[in-house]
């Protein structure tokens, strides 16, 4: 569990640092357009979703070991080509790398916790996880403030001897498996046409403002619907439609799309303080300390509760106060007190959404063999919302003639969607439903 927690920790830390480092990358590379410089952030994510199918085929056909030390392998090089780029289309390249290292890191992990413990203890361990996140996002902002004072490749830099150090530990200490799993096959046409489809549609939203987006939309509705046909026709897909016919499920993966999207502002924040506020890049990131408190405080604390009072209210609550963090989001222009208060409700309703609920959720719902499969979907909604995230704040930014207006803009749109989430959360089961299906769980175990 150490190495799988600290492949966690290498992978959120990029997520961590990637935020102050931003603007400073935007001008080592000349990229002054919001909308283009938004790609180093949608380029990870696109590519973290088309690697949550193959990792997941893999995790069931060969076992934990060799997906894990694949993704951990794959993260490193990625980092390298990304800090020793010589343009901004190669560090692109080099982010899609990393987003493929990343795609099985936190399904694996998340599966290897059902298989282990029992249900009483998954909310704790699953909590281990949120807690990690919030390590990360509080070690990486402020890394980063301080050395991108000597160029932005320094915080990515140092991740490259922790994720080397995971990839030869997961080799000599994770468990083999000796057969394989499953003989089930790749599901290549399903995941090319959903990646297809995601593409197109990160396209149109990120180009929403300048009227250039009809054909990409209309282009994912085709591409999307050619997957609902090949899956429903695959002898073992890699997006078992049935899985949502359960209600549980499918609320749960809509609520990962809602935490993704919110997810992608705290990447677009530092931006945000540094015109709001006429400060440093430094500064900005530094900023960002009451957001990863919060995360830091938020996730072990939900992961704990949800073992007492369910799911539900911990989702519920979250999405709430999320919500109430973007409406505050959406009226600051130079008032720093509001600023704080914002981001600290958006990082104590994101620790609800990104902490242990949702997975808690999905592990109760699910068979033990699905386990990897439904956390991977899970994982596929939350990156498709941090990919329409990214693009829709980009894009929303660059619109507006002044960036403060447009940022304000786009929290605003967000907290609308938060309030959403929240009336969706309803339809969970309450503690004593969540009660007897453990408890049916654990009598068929």
């Amino acid at each position: 569990m150490p190495i799988l927690f600290l492949g966690v920790l290498v992978t959120a830390l990029d997520i961590a640092i990637l935020a102050p480092a931003l603007r400073a990358i935007g001008e080592y590379f000349a990229v002054e357009d919001e909308r283009q410089l938004s790609w180093v952030f949608i380029a990870f994510t696109l590519f973290t979703q088309l690697g949550i199918p193959f990792m997941s085929w893999l995790s069931d056909v060969y076992g934990r070991r060799f997906s894990f030390a694949l993704c951990m392998g794959l993260f490193t090089v990625g980092v390298i080509v990304s800090i020793t780029a010589s343009s901004f289309d190669v560090l692109l390249v080099g982010r899609a790398i990393q987003g493929l290292g990343v795609s099985g890191v936190v399904p694996i992990t998340s599966a290897v916790i059902g298989d282990v413990f029992s249900v009483e203890k998954r909310g704790r361990m699953l909590g281990i996880i949120g807690a990690v996140f919030g390590l990360a996002f509080i070690i990486g902002p402020i890394l980063s403030g301080v050395l991108i004072a000597y160029g932005w490749q320094w915080p990515f830099g140092l991740l490259i001897p922790i994720s080397l150090s995971v990839f030869i530990l997961s080799i000599l200490k994770l468990p083999v498996n000796q057969q394989p799993k499953s003989e089930a096959s790749l599901d290549v046409w399903g995941i090319l046409t959903l990646m297809v489809a995601i593409t197109l549609a990160t396209i149109g939203f990120s180009n929403i403002e300048i009227g250039n987006y009809l054909l990409f939309f209309v282009g994912a509705i085709v591409f999307f619907s050619i997957f609902l046909f090949v899956e429903k026709n695959h002898s073992s897909p890699f997006v078992h439609l049935d899985l949502f016919q359960n209600r549980q499920i499918t609320i749960a993966c809509f609520i990962s799309l809602g935490a993704g999207l919110s997810e992608a502002v705290f990447v677009f924040l530092p931006i945000f303080a540094s015109s709001a506020f006429d400060v440093s890049d430094r500064t900005a990131s530094m900023m960002l300390l009451p957001l990863v408190f919060a995360l830091a405080i938020g996730a072990p604390l939900s992961g704990r509760l949800v073992d007492k009072v369910g799911a539900r209210r911990i989702v519920s609550a979250g999405t709430f106060i999320l919500a109430l963090g973007m409406a505050v989001l959406a009226i600051v222009s130079s008032q720093q007190l509001l600023y704080f208060l914002g981001i600290a409700c958006v990082g104590f309703g994101l620790s609800a959404l990104l902490g242990s609920a949702i997975s808690y959720i999905l592990l109760n719902e699910s068979k033990e063999k699905e386990r990897t499969v439904v956390q991977g979907v899970s994982r596929l909604f939350k990156g498709l919302g941090r990919l329409i995230g990214g693009a829709m704040i980009g894009a929303i930014a660059a619109s507006a003639a002044v960036d403060i207006v447009g940022y304000n803009r786009a929290f605003g749109v967000i907290a609308g969607i938060a309030i959403v989430l929240c009336i969706l959360s309803f339809g969970l089961r309450s503690r004593k439903e969540e009660l007897k299906v453990m408890a049916s769980q654990a009598a068929t175990s």
